[in-house]
């Protein structure tokens, strides 16, 4: 299995990567499949009246996660990276004025905007706690055509028959890759044999048959990657007010920044200032994603703030910081969480926030070890080091909101991740604990969590704040 930086890396929409982006991706990918007609249900008559059906986690928190918009979206033919959000307010008012979809290729759908997702709080579906069913009925309330999506973490949706063969294509699956590595051990050893760096060998294997996919150059596809990052931190840092969804939290970042403007140059300035840097850079991309903004999914919204508070760090206040640098930030960090998702999961719903803040936490302590000149040893290291202070943290959102205690984790996240590759850099790559054994701990400790833990709102946090 090759995950490209594109898959690990992807511009989308908040406020979640698996409860907002997958499903708007399913419900798209449904239409493709009206389309296309091969597995309606035989002597049904056309398609007439359009439904969903969400479970687990998807209808526990879909609410607070605005899933239900999301997946109208889907069916009125949007999708998460080139969301016009003018254009959809328009085709959403339309939608509730008419109560139809017009689907091109297929005709006029009947579709109830207040009705027709239904959350379905029983058991959730055996494949994941992220399940849904798109469901289509001929005119005679016969079924057409259903179809079971789960969407997985990080905006990755596969269909039931998907998961049962765990078919998790990825960007340009067919081309043979020069570093086919599946565990950090694996790119260690490839690493050691070539003399190539992880993000050496993650360049070969992207631009392996020639080009990079669908994203031209791979340089070119880097660059827009970070420039919608950064572009992102900017907007936060530059807007205040309240956050949607009824916790009535205040955006912060825009006024601490202000606040650390105003104290540079400042002698009596403490030195433990740059976390309060690293902290602002990661809220402001988090609150963003609350506001149901663009963001990266780097590899979650939820925790989208990590990754560019850290590269932003690198480029403002590191040392020789270079373009390139960022390049290879980035390539070393999808090699990284490539390795996390294929041996176990960043899917908060699946295995707690372990799995979202802190693979982003790895993925950035590798990126900035190997932007300051770190070996492929202390690279791994530093991974480890910042995912092992993550492991057992839950996914417990207030009201199921990304805003409490998302904003805030992602911040301490981007904290953890450059303490970590600080550490690494201090040693010789030589340690206890392999990356691979915290990985595999990772997956069995989200595996022994509770459900009321993995973004269900239904335990810690989430049930506790009155007490608080």
């Amino acid at each position: 299995m090759f995950l490209s930086v594109f898959d690990i890396f992807k511009v989308g929409v908040g406020p979640s990567s698996s409860h907002t982006m997958g499903p708007m991706l399913a419900a798209a990918r449904f239409l493709d499949a009206l389309r296309d007609g091969a597995d309606r249900v035989p002597g049904s008559g056309a398609p007439a009246r359009l439904e969903a059906t969400l479970y687990g986690s998807l209808a526990f928190t879909g609410k607070g996660h605005a899933t239900d918009r999301a997946v109208i979206l889907g069916l009125l033919g949007f999708v998460p990276d080139t969301l016009d959000a003018e254009a959809a307010e328009h085709r959403l008012a339309a939608l509730r004025e008419t109560g139809r979809i017009d689907v091109p290729e297929v005709g006029a759908l009947a579709f109830d905007a207040d009705k027709g997702v239904v959350f379905d709080y029983g058991p959730a579906l055996l494949g994941h706690a992220n399940g849904m069913v798109m469901r289509a009925f001929d005119a005679a309330s016969n079924l057409h055509l259903a179809e079971t999506y789960y969407s997985i973490g990080g905006g990755f949706v596969l269909t039931e028959r998907q998961m049962r063969t765990a078919s998790l294509k990825g960007d340009d699956a067919d081309v043979t890759r020069p570093w086919p590595f599946a565990t950090a051990a694996e790119m260690l050893a490839m690493g050691a044999a070539s003399g190539l760096s992880i993000a050496a060998m993650k360049r070969a294997n992207e631009t392996a048959g020639g080009h990079a996919g669908t994203h031209g150059s791979l340089d070119a596809g880097l660059d827009r990657l970070w420039s919608v990052m950064d572009a992102c931190i900017d907007r936060g840092l530059a807007t205040d007010g309240t956050l949607p969804g009824g916790l009535k939290v205040r955006r912060r970042a825009r006024a601490i920044h202000e606040a650390l403007l105003a104290e540079r140059g400042n002698n009596l300035a403490q030195p433990h200032t740059v976390n309060d840097w690293l902290s602002v850079y990661a809220m402001a991309v988090n609150e963003e994603n609350a506001a149901g903004g663009q963001v990266v999914t780097a590899p979650t919204n939820g925790a989208a703030g990590v990754v560019p508070a850290v590269i932003r760090y690198y480029r403002d206040h590191c040392v020789g910081a270079t373009h390139q640098g960022i390049r290879d930030f980035l390539l070393t960090a999808a090699a990284v969480g490539g390795i996390i998702k294929t041996n176990a999961s960043i899917s908060g719903a699946e295995v707690g926030c372990q799995g979202e803040v802190g693979s982003a936490a790895a993925m950035a302590a590798a990126g900035l070890c190997a932007a300051l000149g770190g070996t492929n040893a202390q690279v791994e290291n530093a991974a480890e080091i910042a995912l092992e202070h993550h492991l057992g943290m839950t996914c417990d959102p207030i009201r199921g909101l990304v805003q409490v205690p998302c904003i805030e984790r992602n911040g301490l996240g981007a904290i953890k991740a450059v303490a970590a590759a600080s550490l690494a850099l201090r040693g010789d790559g030589v340690h206890v604990v392999p990356l691979d054994a915290c990985i595999e701990t990772m997956r069995q400790t989200g595996l022994d969590m509770s459900v009321k833990y993995k973004e269900t709102s239904t335990g810690g946090l989430a049930v506790n704040l009155p007490e608080c």
